[in-house]
């Protein structure tokens, strides 16, 4: 249902760039140091990573010209497709997109807030993580217009923590002689280190994968065909160039051997090059705004349970009530629980970048359907989709064939999104209308 609200294309840009600078940023650089061994593989997987992402955007873009209506993945492959391949995407949106980033944003915020060296024996692992959902749950729930404030600045406080720490950082390193010298290792073959690399890719693609955010509004947009495309190009261009600024500096500026492995890997480059406070300092900062994504999350992706459960597709009992869905809340914080508890951040990286970049090239994929595609299947406007499927596949079989058990929180959850639909269908209205 369209609102009152329009965007125009600076906004919808904002709104790119917010959804894109996430937990991801802050945690990858570490462990694709520790698996490639090289700061030059690292900084190059970024600008890949980056280039896919323009792709995917150029893509989405296009997608959005042709169904120039809110609803992102659901819409495109419910539209394109098939209703059953819609339903899939946005269960996926919702366990991995949302779920899945929740619990993702809350164990980068216990890396940071209370780091393994400084955390007490009696608080176990993972405490922390759930303990900050819980309070996210509570206020949302409780103090739905109070928690709701608390949003208004995320944006600009991460905004405002990158480029200081850009500043920083260059600062600093202007006194220092850089590094880049690459870890000690046996001797590798193209062969492994092909597959590194495509590991690495998968976990910097889910620090991109917020390209395609101004698809979900674009029904409250001005004219969509056009500030839709081109807030999705501007945002990620500037992105993808403080993303490469940023991890040069965090696999450059200090010794590989320092960084490597480390999930907190901001803080320990600021105290390489400004000392202990520097490092407390970039780390507090760092875990507000992490606080700050788990809270607007949280406030964020039970409405979609809510608008789905108003369709029919989900149980009635997560609607909306007089203030908040409350049921959906605690819905949404139960299930974040059990990821956090199941899983590290490692593990997390891993299952929402190839879940989240497998279902945005199948939906990328709609614009070679015959209800989609504009004019020839060989034509000049199939390179970015080619580019961005062909990547996108190639990385995570690459990364399959490195590791299979990669692929079980993948498989879990389509598996767990057919089974719902298959109990849901025959009270789902909205479903089934989108094949008209």
């Amino acid at each position: 249902m369209s609102t009152g609200l329009r965007f125009g294309v600076w906004t919808l840009t904002c709104l790119v760039i917010a959804n894109m600078i996430g937990f991801g940023v802050f945690t990858t650089s570490g462990f694709s140091l520790e698996s490639l061994r090289s700061p030059r593989l690292v900084v190059l997987a970024w600008i890949v990573g980056g280039m896919v992402a323009l792709a995917g955007a150029v893509s989405y873009g296009r997608l959005a010209r042709i169904m120039p209506e809110s609803g992102g993945e659901y819409l495109f492959l419910s539209k394109a497709a098939h209703p059953v391949l819609g339903f899939l995407a946005g269960w996926i949106s919702l366990i991995a997109g949302f779920t899945g980033a929740i619990a993702g944003a809350a164990v980068a915020f216990e890396a940071y807030a209370m780091p393994d060296e400084v955390r007490p024996e009696w608080i176990p692992s993972g405490c922390v993580a759930v303990g900050i959902v819980l309070l996210c749950g509570l206020f949302h729930s409780l103090l739905p217009y109070f928690a709701s404030g608390m949003q208004n600045a995320a944006v600009f406080l991460k905004l405002l923590l990158i480029g200081g720490f850009l500043l920083f950082a260059i600062s600093q390193v202007g006194i220092e002689r850089w590094h880049g010298e690459p870890l000690p290792t046996e001797a590798q073959t193209p062969w492994s280190t092909l597959l590194a690399f495509a590991g690495a890719l998968v976990w910097i693609s889910l620090s991109y994968s917020g390209f395609n955010a101004a698809v979900y509004v674009a029904g409250e947009a001005y004219e969509p065909q056009q500030t839709v495309p081109e807030a999705l190009l501007r945002g990620t261009i500037i992105v993808t160039a403080v993303y490469i600024m940023l991890n040069a500096i965090f696999v450059y500026a200090t010794p590989a051997s320092l960084v490597a492995d480390q999930a907190d890997i901001a803080s320990v480059v600021a105290g390489w090059l400004g000392g202990p406070v520097a490092a407390n300092v970039v780390r507090t900062i760092i875990a507000v705004a992490l606080f700050t994504s788990v809270s607007s999350m949280v406030m964020a992706a039970p409405r979609v349970y809510a608008r789905m459960a108003d369709d029919g597709v989900l149980p009635a009992v997560l609607r909306i009530g007089t203030e908040a869905p409350r049921a959906a809340i605690w819905l949404q914080v139960a299930t974040a629980i059990v990821i956090i508890l199941a899983s590290d951040l490692r593990g997390l990286l891993s299952y929402l970048g190839l879940t989240l970049s497998l279902s945005a090239a199948c939906s990328v994929a709609c614009l070679f359907l015959p209800k989609v595609r504009q004019g020839p299947l060989v034509h000049v406007n199939s390179v970015a989709p080619l580019l961005y499927i062909t990547a996108t596949v190639i990385s995570a079989v690459l990364m399959a064939i490195d590791e299979p058990g990669r692929l079980t929180g993948f498989v879990v959850t389509v598996a767990s999104g057919l089974i719902l639909w298959w109990a849901m269908r025959g009270n789902s209205s909205s479903v089934t209308s989108a094949e008209s």
